[in-house]
């Protein structure tokens, strides 16, 4: 039976080991108390193996004007010590892991779940949803990752309602502590509070590699019986870890009764107040963002962003009856003591000083000294990652030019080979070799992932030419160094011609920016500079699985592997901004992985890396304008 719950031998389990750092109740009887309580709830989603802090700007208040000052921002020694320090100022705390700890860093690569778990244990969550990316390395990687968890005296249970392991599933009618829950039961001041957890149905099945007879059921159809399980056996306070996003979420709210809290991931959303603008951050919406449920009861929804940024702290009240009164709370954006200027040059004590003031009346921004006890167990799997850097993964067979634009005039300074990259006649034809071999990886890594039809890269999104020669994991994070994720959007014919002639645009309009010229994978056209806006690109052709090209079609919709930065609308992709809701999908896959990936499955002992054919290169004629 699928639906496995939370039987007495878990229960034995905890009472000897402890589970999410409090003593878990997996038999679900009703409890007694009949008094309000508050509950804080601490809670993560989407850390994707982002284990180490990233180096980034906020516009901070530097005393006589808001400028961009680089600080660090988050790192899992960061949410450790959030987390303890937050849990040390209320009573009853519940830290919630809303799925995705996996696939997005070298980490992941590296060990396969393993450093998460580490660094997870070192929080003790009560309770951590599946999420989409847990299936990345089919079923037995999530046995594989609950493994590693439960090392740890936490154990901490992982939940989803609406997963069903199939026969050839090693989680298939697992017994507990090693089964997949539907819920699990904590109590904090005599109440019992049931956590319930939801994977994404569809994105799961399609777009990552659960077995092939793993399903995934109706997230609303399962969470309501999950609910209405509890409420038959006294539970009266209900929370929800999903991972479906935070749209869904508000959806999700109205189709059920008897939820009491939504904490959320899978959409990577920042919620907060508009001041987080001041900051240059942009919120999706308010923390907590406030609902009813069918029946017209409050609800609170909560998500923490991404990457390990954020640690979401939700006070709820609930009255003798356990319904929400109330809910307030803060998304703390994590950041470190250290302030310095783009060009390095470090803030003077003036300064300092009011940008300290600016973080502490922000009432967002917390400075967050990395635990120690984390530092400790990260630094070995650290130095695991720098070594791997030294890897030779692969082998140039001959130079792969930067170019961002075609022809011999508008970009030929950025090559550091010179005239072997400048005078290459393949190069000034139909644009850089390592550009395009980076959109044919993302468009490789899309197909795998959720059948992609074709690949959108920019040009200045690749920074360097590849000599021929070895090629090393540190040479694919040189050529791709920024951080951005593969997202699949559903899109028209109509919408991608339009995405390529914004970027043209961007190119040859008043921006003049070469790094908006656009590449491909499975598809390819001609361009013409001379021509106005909507007339510049032409001869639009999609490659078949025979490696074939047909006519590309206008009212057609195709599946489109391209990265974050991009989907947002940015560097003049300004039509991929529209798409969005169900339309647009987070693969969460880290870019510079997804090349790492492809230059690791060409074919051969030695992995050579050759130009692309060049009927696959996306440009296929140039012609410049005066």
């Amino acid at each position: 039976m699928q639906r496995i719950l939370l039987t007495t031998l878990l229960g034995l389990t905890c009472a000897l080991v402890g589970c999410g750092g409090h003593k878990h109740d997996p038999t679900g009887q009703p409890g007694t108390a009949s008094q309000s309580v508050t509950l804080t709830l601490l809670h993560i989603n989407d850390h994707h193996s982002h284990l180490d802090a990233e180096t980034v700007p906020l516009q901070l208040d530097t005393g006589s004007r808001r400028e961009p000052v680089m600080v660090e921002r988050g790192g899992f020694a960061r949410i450790t010590a959030a987390m303890r320090e937050l849990a040390a100022q209320s009573a009853n705390v519940i830290k919630i892991h809303s799925g995705d700890a996996t696939t997005g860093d070298l980490y992941f690569t590296l060990t396969e779940g393993k450093a998460d778990a580490a660094l997870m244990n070192t929080v003790c969550f009560d309770s951590f949803t599946l999420g989409n990316h847990e299936f990345d390395n089919t079923d037995a990687g999530v046995k594989k990752l609950m493994g590693y968890l439960h090392t740890d005296t936490c154990a901490t249970p992982m939940l989803s309602a609406n997963v069903r392991f199939g026969p050839s599933s090693p989680l298939y009618n697992a017994q507990p502590p090693r089964a997949i829950h539907p819920s699990v039961v904590v109590e904090r001041a005599g109440h019992k509070i049931g956590i319930i957890g939801l994977t994404v149905a569809g994105k799961t099945k399609n777009s990552s590699r659960p077995n092939p007879d793993t399903t995934f059921e109706d997230e609303v159809i399962s969470a309501q019986q999950e609910i209405d399980r509890l409420h038959a056996q006294g539970i009266n306070k209900i929370i929800l870890s999903t991972h479906i996003g935070y749209t869904r979420d508000q959806a999700l709210a109205k189709q059920l009764s008897g939820v009491d809290v939504i904490v959320g991931g899978d959409s990577h959303s920042l919620l907060g107040p508009a001041t987080l603008q001041q900051y240059g951050l942009s919120p999706e919406g308010p923390y907590p963002t406030r609902t009813t449920d069918r029946d017209g009861k409050p609800v609170c929804i909560a998500q923490a962003w991404q990457y390990g940024y954020v640690v979401g702290e939700l006070n709820v009240d609930f009255d003798g009856n356990g319904e929400v009164v109330h809910c307030e709370g803060t998304p703390w954006v994590l950041i470190g003591d250290q302030f310095q200027r783009k060009d390095a040059t470090p803030l003077n004590a003036r300064e300092k000083t009011a940008v300290q003031a600016d973080i502490a009346q922000s009432k967002l921004l917390r400075i967050t000294r990395p635990d120690q006890d984390a530092v400790q167990i990260v630094t070995p799997y650290r130095q695991q990652k720098e070594a791997m850097g030294a890897k030779v993964v692969a082998s140039a067979a001959e130079t792969l030019c930067l170019r961002r634009v075609p022809g011999s005039t508008r970009d030929t300074s950025r090559s550091t080979l010179g005239d072997v990259c400048n005078k290459n006649a393949r190069v000034n034809a139909h644009g850089g070799d390592i550009q395009q071999l980076v959109a044919e990886a993302f468009f490789q890594q899309g197909k795998a992932y959720f059948g992609a039809d074709l690949s959108l890269q920019n040009g200045g999104g690749v920074r360097v030419d590849l000599p021929s020669g070895p090629i090393t994991v540190k040479d694919v994070y040189t050529v791709l160094p920024f951080k951005n994720t593969l997202v699949q959007l559903n899109a028209t014919g109509e919408e991608i011609k339009a995405a390529l002639e914004d970027a043209i645009e961007g190119v040859v309009g008043a921006a003049g920016n070469t790094g908006c010229y656009p590449y491909a994978g499975g598809l390819r056209w001609q361009v013409d500079l001379n021509q106005p806006k909507g007339k510049r690109i032409s001869h639009l052709e999609i490659r078949s699985a025979d490696g074939s090209y047909r006519p590309f079609v206008m009212d057609a919709t195709y599946k489109v592997a391209t990265i974050s930065f991009l989907a947002d609308g940015n560097d003049s992709f300004t039509t991929l901004k529209n798409i969005t809701g169900e339309r647009r999908i987070d693969v969460g896959l880290d870019y510079a992985e997804a090349f790492l990936k492809y230059l690791t499955n060409l074919p051969g002992e030695d992995k050579t890396l050759n130009p692309l054919p060049i009927k696959e290169y996306s440009t296929q004629k140039f012609t410049d304008s005066p």
